[in-house]
């Protein structure tokens, strides 16, 4: 006897027994790391009390484990996707698929396993869980995910490019350019340094390409890429549709998802049975590409090319006004679109008035060029909550770029947060570009920011850099003020859905701690050993005397929390890890967990909170553990209030390969039910230590 969706029977019987339900399940969070296991681990346990065999591929940070195999795959009668980040769905053609988010995995696993009796058969061609349909999810707000999370996929692969690209331009031009009358600032041709100068530039050609492949990617899968990335380097290349000034990094995300979409509708036409092999590889990345590469240089390209001939006219005609006011609009132009044809059209307006003599519109523009890389990169700095590590990182290369007039460092920043980053760089810009015209600042050659200014190019080199100090302090400023206000509301409207925080950005991303224990997400990129799959424990080489490769010990166990509320309860494990004389600065490391909590609660559910901080308070990575009888309020995901609490600190230069590998360890060890009761159970210190001893 067969189920009506003609899978086998989840139940007993010798029937059933005979013919056991065979699934697949992949489980993958933002972060990759607590809640991919967490549901692995319940998917598994949940598997075990229906009598069905399940095996599951965990997508975390370290990469993928238990890899679903061909065989696996021909063999299983359906698959569960607990995923917030896109999964290849291709492999699963013919098969039945669920797909959810990982919290689903988390809280209602059996209820999984019962969906995929009767759920869609997946068609193949390709297509990732982005746009795929979830159960209960609503239109709107799904739509809105599936484009929020392919635009982070396009900025997280975007950024190498930016960051390389950038830096081996800024470095060619520090060590091997001069000031040349007749050619600007310049590097010997046919020197070593032009060719460091020219990698660099091929880093940032491939940089608007590779942004829209891999929103394309995101919407559409491996079909979307080449005409995503082809279209992107149509937007970029403005000399294919007749324009001076291609249309950028929003030009190329305007193509990845004219891409992603373009390949989606191209998937549901229907097409004879012998045709569908070579629908993904050829048919439709060859009628997408044509089709998109037609559509913008003849459709789009032509009105972009218009617009700017007409704009670059209006600047020639405002040459007699106000400068202020000049400078002004030149700056917003220079900062709109950092490299894109409006920026351009700025640049290109004040670089051909330098032949003429005019050299103040020049000095205009080199003061805004470099007051958007200099803002978000100092936004990074005196606001570090609101960013991720892997942001702090990009920030901080993007303060570099700025000193040498690149103002695509910006770029991802702009891209991941348009409608917060813009606005301020606009307004940064306008302020720089103002007050260099109000002090007739002059620039000698077509290039901007404080390296022309050290090498000469620059009259007025005072007012120049007050020029840029302010703009940037603006941009930084209020960059830092609209992202905080953006938090705000999410964090509110997410509460109101009854979600965890997540925050809005993930560059490369990361997102709310890219630690991989927030209820948020980003991507994070450290890999870590192998680590134990659901269905097959491995040894991680700990002693029987070592508890967590001995960051946690009887010094940093307490089988009583005294503290009634979450802060209380942090400030009461900063102590408790102080007996171990690895925290150098109690008040730092309870500040530091208490930024995190900030960003996304570590409540995980199921009772469960895992307080963390990466700071420099502490010597070395440890371990706490208390709990609590009444149990403390934590935000958690399941609204329950948390009475077993770990609490992890490690040294920002540890937190790594072994960090990742604990967290893992520890969220998945933590889903096992008589685990916890054990745990809560244990009458001293002592007995805590010996359940905690299972954790391998």
């Amino acid at each position: 006897m067969t189920s009506p969706a003609g899978l086998p029977p989840t139940g007993g019987g010798s029937s059933g027994e005979q013919q056991r339900l065979k699934l697949l399940a992949v489980t993958a969070c933002p972060t990759g790391i607590a809640h991919t296991y967490m549901a692995a681990e319940k998917l598994a346990q949940a598997a075990e009390q229906l009598g069905v065999d399940i095996k599951v591929e965990t997508q975390g940070s370290i990469g993928a484990e238990n890899v679903l195999t061909d065989n696996d795959v021909r063999t299983a009668d359906g698959v569960i996707i607990a995923a917030d980040k896109d999964v290849d769905l291709s492999r699963f053609a013919g098969k039945r698929v669920v797909t959810v988010g990982v919290a689903e995995g988390i809280h209602h696993p059996e209820r999984l396993i019962e969906q995929v009796r009767t759920a869609p058969v997946h068609g193949g061609g390709g297509g990732g869980t982005g746009t795929s349909s979830s159960a209960g999810s609503g239109g709107g707000g799904k739509e809105r995910s599936v484009g929020y999370k392919a635009l982070m996929n396009g900025v997280s692969y975007m950024i190498p490019f930016v960051v390389v690209g950038g830096l081996l331009i800024a470095i060619s031009l520090s060590l091997g350019g001069h000031t040349d009358p007749s050619g600007g600032l310049v590097i010997p041709k046919d020197s070593f340094w032009m060719d460091v100068n020219n990698i660099g530039v091929i880093g940032f050609q491939l940089m608007v390409p590779i942004l829209s492949g891999y929103i394309a990617y995101a919407i559409g899968d491996r079909p979307a890429l080449v005409p995503g990335m082809v279209g992107g380097w149509i937007a970029n290349t403005g000399s294919l549709y007749d324009s001076e000034a291609g249309a950028g990094f929003i030009g190329a995300i305007v193509t990845g998802f004219l891409a992603g979409y373009l390949v989606l509708w191209i998937k549901k036409v229907e097409v004879p049975k012998f045709v569908r092999p070579i629908m993904p590889i050829i048919v439709i990345p060859i009628v997408a590409t044509t089709a998109l590469g037609l559509f913008f240089i003849y459709v789009i390209g032509k009105p972009i090319s218009w617009v700017f001939e007409h704009l670059t006219d209006w600047l020639g005609g405002m040459t007699g006004t106000s400068a202020v006011l000049l400078g002004a609009i030149l700056g917003l132009m220079i900062a709109f679109d950092m490299g894109g044809p409006v920026n351009k059209t700025a640049f290109l307006f004040g670089a051909g008035l330098i032949a003429t003599g005019n050299q103040e519109v020049m000095g205009m523009c080199a003061a805004a060029i470099p007051v958007m890389p200099l803002g978000q990169g100092l936004a990074t700095l005196i606001r570090k909550r609101l960013y991720t590590e892997q942001e702090r990182e990009t920030g901080l290369a993007s303060l570099f770029m700025g000193l040498f007039g690149i103002s695509e460092g910006a770029i991802p920043f702009a891209a991941a947060r348009p409608a917060q980053v813009i606005p301020a760089n606009m307004l940064g810009g306008a302020v720089a570009g103002a007050l260099a015209g109000l002090a007739g600042v002059e620039d000698a050659v077509p290039h901007g920011g404080p390296i022309v200014a050290v090498l000469g190019a620059v009259s007025g080199v005072p007012m120049f850099f007050v020029a840029v100090v302010i703009g940037t302090v603006v941009t930084a400023l209020t960059t830092v003020a609209l992202v905080d206000v953006s938090e705000r509301k999410r964090r509110g409207q997410s509460m109101v859905d009854g979600l965890a925080p997540q925050p809005e950005l993930a560059l490369a991303g990361v997102g709310v701690g890219n630690d991989g224990l927030g209820a948020g997400g980003g991507t994070a990129t450290a890999h870590a050993p192998a680590q134990r799959t659901s269905s097959a424990p491995a040894s991680t080489g700990v002693s029987e005397d070592e508890v967590l490769s001995g960051y946690l010990t009887a010094q940093t166990v307490k089988v009583r929390l005294d503290s009634g509320d979450k802060e209380a309860a942090i400030r009461e494990m900063a102590g408790l890890l102080a007996a171990t004389g690895k925290v150098t600065d109690v008040e730092e490391l309870v500040a530091a967990a208490l930024r995190r909590e900030e960003q996304g609660t570590t409540g995980l559910g199921e009772e469960i909170a895992v307080p963390h901080a990466k700071t420099d308070a502490v010597t070395a990575p440890v371990v706490g553990f208390a709990r609590s009888a009444e149990g403390v309020e934590w935000g958690s995901l399941d609204g329950t209030k948390a009475k077993l609490v770990f609490m992890i600190s490690v040294p920002e230069a540890a937190a790594g390969d072994e960090h990742l590998r604990i967290l893992a360890l520890l969220s998945r060890k933590l889903m096992d039910t008589g685990f916890r009761e054990r745990l809560m159970t244990a009458p001293d210190e002592a007995a805590v230590l010996d359940v905690l001893r299972e954790i391998r």
